[in-house]
Protein backbone atom coordinates (compact mmCIF):
# COMPACT_ATOMS: atom_id res chain seq x y z
CA UNK A 1 0.00 0.00 0.00
CA UNK A 2 1.66 3.35 -1.06
CA UNK A 3 0.29 6.34 0.71
CA UNK A 4 1.27 9.66 -0.27
CA UNK A 5 1.19 12.94 1.63
CA UNK A 6 1.13 16.37 -0.01
CA UNK A 7 2.28 18.90 2.04
CA UNK A 8 4.56 18.68 4.54
CA UNK A 9 4.42 20.90 6.51
CA UNK A 10 3.01 20.26 10.40
CA UNK A 11 -0.11 18.87 10.01
CA UNK A 12 1.65 16.52 6.29
CA UNK A 13 4.38 15.94 8.67
CA UNK A 14 2.99 14.49 11.59
CA UNK A 15 -0.09 12.79 9.61
CA UNK A 16 2.84 10.82 7.96
CA UNK A 17 4.56 10.23 11.09
CA UNK A 18 0.44 8.48 12.75
CA UNK A 19 0.49 6.72 9.21
CA UNK A 20 4.17 5.10 9.45
CA UNK A 21 4.13 4.42 13.10
CA UNK A 22 0.87 2.22 12.47
CA UNK A 23 2.55 0.04 9.79
CA UNK A 24 -0.35 0.71 7.34
CA UNK A 25 1.69 1.42 3.98
CA UNK A 26 5.13 2.98 2.55
CA UNK A 27 4.36 6.42 3.12
CA UNK A 28 5.76 9.38 0.99
CA UNK A 29 5.92 12.55 1.64
CA UNK A 30 5.87 15.06 -0.68
CA UNK A 31 6.58 19.27 -1.02
CA UNK A 32 7.74 21.26 -3.38
CA UNK A 33 9.87 23.25 -0.76
CA UNK A 34 13.48 21.31 -1.84
CA UNK A 35 14.49 19.37 1.08
CA UNK A 36 11.67 19.87 3.51
CA UNK A 37 10.42 16.90 2.50
CA UNK A 38 13.33 14.56 2.34
CA UNK A 39 14.72 16.14 5.74
CA UNK A 40 11.84 15.56 7.25
CA UNK A 41 11.24 11.41 6.30
CA UNK A 42 15.24 11.65 7.04
CA UNK A 43 14.28 12.82 11.02
CA UNK A 44 11.16 10.33 10.76
CA UNK A 45 13.72 7.61 9.97
CA UNK A 46 16.01 7.43 12.51
CA UNK A 47 13.57 7.42 15.07
CA UNK A 48 12.44 4.12 13.89
CA UNK A 49 15.66 2.59 16.00
CA UNK A 50 14.19 3.68 19.14
CA UNK A 51 10.47 2.97 18.56
CA UNK A 52 11.26 -0.40 17.79
CA UNK A 53 9.44 0.19 14.59
CA UNK A 54 10.73 -0.82 11.14
CA UNK A 55 7.88 1.18 9.09
CA UNK A 56 9.26 3.05 5.74
CA UNK A 57 8.86 6.67 4.86
CA UNK A 58 10.22 8.51 2.04
CA UNK A 59 10.56 12.11 0.75
CA UNK A 60 10.84 14.41 -2.05
CA UNK A 61 10.47 17.71 -4.43
CA UNK A 62 9.32 15.27 -7.36
CA UNK A 63 5.80 15.40 -7.71
CA UNK A 64 5.95 12.57 -10.38
CA UNK A 65 7.27 10.37 -7.74
CA UNK A 66 3.28 10.45 -6.49
CA UNK A 67 2.58 7.80 -9.32
CA UNK A 68 1.19 4.63 -8.37
CA UNK A 69 0.00 5.86 -5.36
CA UNK A 70 -3.21 3.72 -3.72
CA UNK A 71 -4.15 6.84 -1.14
CA UNK A 72 -3.09 10.73 -1.81
CA UNK A 73 -3.86 12.65 0.95
CA UNK A 74 -3.85 16.72 0.21
CA UNK A 75 -2.12 18.85 3.48
CA UNK A 76 -0.53 21.53 0.82
CA UNK A 77 -1.88 24.95 0.98
CA UNK A 78 -1.77 28.17 2.89
CA UNK A 79 -2.68 27.92 6.75
CA UNK A 80 -5.10 30.74 8.22
CA UNK A 81 -3.01 33.60 10.46
CA UNK A 82 -5.02 35.38 13.21
CA UNK A 83 -7.83 37.05 12.23
CA UNK A 84 -8.10 35.15 8.48
CA UNK A 85 -11.44 32.90 8.00
CA UNK A 86 -11.40 29.92 5.80
CA UNK A 87 -12.93 31.39 3.16
CA UNK A 88 -10.25 34.06 3.03
CA UNK A 89 -7.91 31.62 2.14
CA UNK A 90 -10.05 30.77 -1.01
CA UNK A 91 -8.48 32.28 -3.68
CA UNK A 92 -4.71 31.55 -3.21
CA UNK A 93 -5.44 27.69 -1.72
CA UNK A 94 -7.63 26.99 -5.26
CA UNK A 95 -4.42 27.65 -7.46
CA UNK A 96 -1.78 25.51 -4.99
CA UNK A 97 -4.43 22.87 -5.27
CA UNK A 98 -5.74 22.73 -9.20
CA UNK A 99 -1.80 22.10 -9.93
CA UNK A 100 -1.77 19.20 -7.45
CA UNK A 101 -4.59 17.66 -8.47
CA UNK A 102 -4.00 17.88 -12.37
CA UNK A 103 -1.20 16.06 -11.09
CA UNK A 104 -2.95 13.30 -9.33
CA UNK A 105 -4.96 12.96 -12.41
CA UNK A 106 -2.29 12.36 -14.73
CA UNK A 107 0.27 10.22 -12.48
CA UNK A 108 -2.37 8.06 -9.60
CA UNK A 109 -6.18 7.71 -11.44
CA UNK A 110 -6.82 4.94 -9.02
CA UNK A 111 -6.04 6.07 -5.72
CA UNK A 112 -8.30 7.51 -2.78
CA UNK A 113 -7.88 10.94 -2.51
CA UNK A 114 -8.71 13.10 0.95
CA UNK A 115 -8.77 16.70 1.19
CA UNK A 116 -7.16 18.77 4.20
CA UNK A 117 -6.67 22.14 2.33
CA UNK A 118 -8.35 24.79 3.95
CA UNK A 119 -11.44 26.14 3.29
CA UNK A 120 -12.20 22.17 3.18
CA UNK A 121 -15.66 21.77 1.68
CA UNK A 122 -14.98 24.44 -0.89
CA UNK A 123 -11.46 22.92 -1.53
CA UNK A 124 -13.24 19.16 -1.54
CA UNK A 125 -15.48 20.19 -4.45
CA UNK A 126 -13.19 22.30 -6.58
CA UNK A 127 -10.65 19.01 -6.35
CA UNK A 128 -13.64 16.84 -6.95
CA UNK A 129 -14.69 19.20 -10.79
CA UNK A 130 -10.71 19.28 -11.94
CA UNK A 131 -10.17 15.14 -11.25
CA UNK A 132 -13.40 14.00 -12.38
CA UNK A 133 -13.01 11.16 -10.04
CA UNK A 134 -15.99 9.23 -8.46
CA UNK A 135 -17.20 10.99 -5.22
CA UNK A 136 -16.46 7.61 -3.29
CA UNK A 137 -12.83 7.87 -4.03
CA UNK A 138 -12.58 11.68 -3.16
CA UNK A 139 -13.73 13.49 0.03
CA UNK A 140 -12.61 15.92 2.61
CA UNK A 141 -11.52 15.47 6.39
CA UNK A 142 -13.96 18.01 8.13
CA UNK A 143 -16.11 17.16 10.31
CA UNK A 144 -14.14 13.86 11.82
CA UNK A 145 -11.90 16.87 13.31
CA UNK A 146 -14.77 18.88 14.47
CA UNK A 147 -16.96 15.76 16.29
CA UNK A 148 -13.44 14.87 17.76
CA UNK A 149 -13.55 18.65 19.33
CA UNK A 150 -17.08 18.30 20.20
CA UNK A 151 -16.40 15.02 21.90
CA UNK A 152 -13.58 16.52 24.37
CA UNK A 153 -15.27 19.59 24.91
CA UNK A 154 -18.43 17.81 26.20
CA UNK A 155 -15.35 15.00 28.23
CA UNK A 156 -13.72 17.75 29.77
CA UNK A 157 -17.29 19.63 31.03
CA UNK A 158 -18.15 16.09 32.85
CA UNK A 159 -14.62 15.43 33.59
CA UNK A 160 -15.09 11.81 31.78
CA UNK A 161 -12.83 10.02 29.88
CA UNK A 162 -13.73 10.55 25.87
CA UNK A 163 -14.37 7.02 25.14
CA UNK A 164 -17.34 7.38 27.33
CA UNK A 165 -18.54 10.62 24.53
CA UNK A 166 -20.68 9.81 21.09
CA UNK A 167 -21.09 12.99 19.78
CA UNK A 168 -21.85 14.27 16.21
CA UNK A 169 -20.88 17.17 13.88
CA UNK A 170 -22.33 18.23 10.21
CA UNK A 171 -22.02 20.79 7.92
CA UNK A 172 -18.98 22.28 6.59
CA UNK A 173 -15.62 22.73 8.18
CA UNK A 174 -15.38 26.13 9.77
CA UNK A 175 -17.86 28.32 10.97
CA UNK A 176 -20.85 27.16 9.32
CA UNK A 177 -20.86 23.59 11.33
CA UNK A 178 -23.56 22.30 12.70
CA UNK A 179 -22.78 20.48 16.18
CA UNK A 180 -26.06 18.17 17.13
CA UNK A 181 -26.65 17.95 20.63
CA UNK A 182 -29.29 15.48 20.18
CA UNK A 183 -27.42 12.73 18.90
CA UNK A 184 -24.77 12.98 21.64
CA UNK A 185 -24.34 10.20 23.87
CA UNK A 186 -22.67 9.91 27.34
CA UNK A 187 -22.69 5.97 27.89
CA UNK A 188 -25.15 5.55 26.09
CA UNK A 189 -27.35 8.17 27.46
CA UNK A 190 -28.89 11.57 25.75
CA UNK A 191 -26.69 14.14 26.97
CA UNK A 192 -29.40 16.32 27.77
CA UNK A 193 -30.09 14.13 30.45
CA UNK A 194 -26.47 15.21 32.46
CA UNK A 195 -25.96 19.28 30.66
CA UNK A 196 -28.48 21.70 30.78
CA UNK A 197 -29.34 23.75 27.59
CA UNK A 198 -27.41 26.66 28.39
CA UNK A 199 -24.01 24.55 28.70
CA UNK A 200 -25.27 22.76 25.56
CA UNK A 201 -24.82 25.94 23.57
CA UNK A 202 -21.64 27.47 25.23
CA UNK A 203 -20.31 23.57 24.05
CA UNK A 204 -21.73 24.02 20.75
CA UNK A 205 -20.17 27.46 20.56
CA UNK A 206 -16.56 26.35 21.92
CA UNK A 207 -16.66 23.69 19.15
CA UNK A 208 -17.33 26.07 16.09
CA UNK A 209 -14.55 28.77 17.38
CA UNK A 210 -12.23 25.63 18.51
CA UNK A 211 -10.22 26.24 15.34
CA UNK A 212 -10.20 30.02 15.73
CA UNK A 213 -8.88 29.55 19.08
CA UNK A 214 -5.74 27.42 18.67
CA UNK A 215 -4.62 29.85 15.64
CA UNK A 216 -5.40 32.91 18.00
CA UNK A 217 -3.08 31.29 20.68
CA UNK A 218 -0.39 29.65 18.58
CA UNK A 219 -0.13 33.21 16.57
CA UNK A 220 1.36 31.52 13.38
CA UNK A 221 -0.36 28.53 11.94
CA UNK A 222 -3.02 26.61 12.82
CA UNK A 223 -3.81 23.38 14.54
CA UNK A 224 -1.83 20.16 13.38
CA UNK A 225 -2.28 17.74 16.53
CA UNK A 226 -6.02 16.63 16.01
CA UNK A 227 -5.97 17.12 12.42
CA UNK A 228 -3.26 14.42 11.85
CA UNK A 229 -4.94 12.47 13.93
CA UNK A 230 -7.69 12.55 12.14
CA UNK A 231 -6.31 12.28 8.70
CA UNK A 232 -4.63 8.96 10.27
CA UNK A 233 -8.00 7.53 11.44
CA UNK A 234 -9.45 8.04 7.60
CA UNK A 235 -5.90 5.91 6.02
CA UNK A 236 -6.70 3.35 8.95
CA UNK A 237 -10.31 2.51 8.13
CA UNK A 238 -9.47 2.39 4.52
CA UNK A 239 -6.07 0.36 4.67
CA UNK A 240 -7.99 -1.54 7.12
CA UNK A 241 -11.29 -1.58 5.12
CA UNK A 242 -12.99 -1.59 8.92
CA UNK A 243 -16.40 -0.08 7.57
CA UNK A 244 -16.52 2.51 10.19
CA UNK A 245 -18.93 5.69 9.98
CA UNK A 246 -16.92 8.65 10.19
CA UNK A 247 -17.86 12.28 9.66
CA UNK A 248 -15.99 13.40 6.24
CA UNK A 249 -16.72 15.93 3.70
CA UNK A 250 -18.76 14.14 1.12
CA UNK A 251 -20.48 14.81 -1.88
CA UNK A 252 -24.50 15.23 -1.62
CA UNK A 253 -26.70 14.00 -5.11
CA UNK A 254 -30.14 14.53 -2.92
CA UNK A 255 -28.90 12.91 0.51
CA UNK A 256 -30.70 15.73 2.74
CA UNK A 257 -32.36 16.79 0.02
CA UNK A 258 -28.73 18.57 -0.79
CA UNK A 259 -27.47 18.53 -4.84
CA UNK A 260 -23.97 19.23 -5.99
CA UNK A 261 -22.22 20.10 -2.93
CA UNK A 262 -19.56 18.98 -0.95
CA UNK A 263 -20.42 18.72 3.21
CA UNK A 264 -19.40 17.69 6.32
CA UNK A 265 -21.95 14.37 6.83
CA UNK A 266 -22.10 10.66 8.44
CA UNK A 267 -20.45 8.15 6.19
CA UNK A 268 -19.64 4.45 6.09
CA UNK A 269 -15.66 4.29 4.91
CA UNK A 270 -13.76 0.87 3.69
CA UNK A 271 -11.54 0.15 1.43
CA UNK A 272 -12.81 1.39 -1.78
CA UNK A 273 -13.87 4.89 -0.26
CA UNK A 274 -16.92 6.06 0.93
CA UNK A 275 -19.12 3.28 0.59
CA UNK A 276 -22.39 5.21 2.04
CA UNK A 277 -23.67 8.08 3.18
CA UNK A 278 -25.67 7.51 6.65
CA UNK A 279 -28.61 10.17 6.09
CA UNK A 280 -29.64 10.78 10.18
CA UNK A 281 -33.03 11.79 10.90
CA UNK A 282 -32.63 15.38 11.71
CA UNK A 283 -35.00 17.69 12.51
CA UNK A 284 -36.48 20.62 10.22
CA UNK A 285 -34.65 23.13 12.46
CA UNK A 286 -31.11 20.66 12.00
CA UNK A 287 -32.11 20.13 8.15
CA UNK A 288 -32.56 24.02 7.47
CA UNK A 289 -29.14 24.61 8.83
CA UNK A 290 -27.47 22.10 7.47
CA UNK A 291 -29.22 23.32 4.07
CA UNK A 292 -27.81 27.03 4.85
CA UNK A 293 -24.09 25.93 5.65
CA UNK A 294 -24.40 24.02 2.30
CA UNK A 295 -25.85 26.99 0.45
CA UNK A 296 -22.72 29.03 1.78
CA UNK A 297 -20.21 26.14 0.40
CA UNK A 298 -21.95 26.33 -3.17
CA UNK A 299 -22.14 30.23 -3.40
CA UNK A 300 -18.36 30.19 -2.25
CA UNK A 301 -17.11 27.48 -4.77
CA UNK A 302 -18.98 29.00 -7.96
CA UNK A 303 -16.44 31.84 -7.83
CA UNK A 304 -13.91 29.69 -8.53
CA UNK A 305 -16.02 28.76 -11.68
CA UNK A 306 -16.54 32.09 -12.74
Amino acid sequence: MKISIIGAGNVGSLAAMRIAAEGLGDVLLIDIVKGLAYGKALDLEDARALLKNNYSINGTDDISRLAGSDIVVVTAGLARKPGMTREELLAKNAQILKEICLKIKELAKGAIVIIVTNPLDIMTYYALKITGFKPGKLFGMGISLDTARFTNLIAQELNLPVTDIEAQVMGAHGEGMLPLPRFAKVKGVSLDEFISDDKIKSLIAGTINRGAQIVANLGTGSAFFAPSAAIAAIVKTIVKDEKRTLGLCSYLSGQYGIKDTCIGVPCRLGKGGIEQIVELDLSQEELAQLSKSAAAVTQAAAKLFV
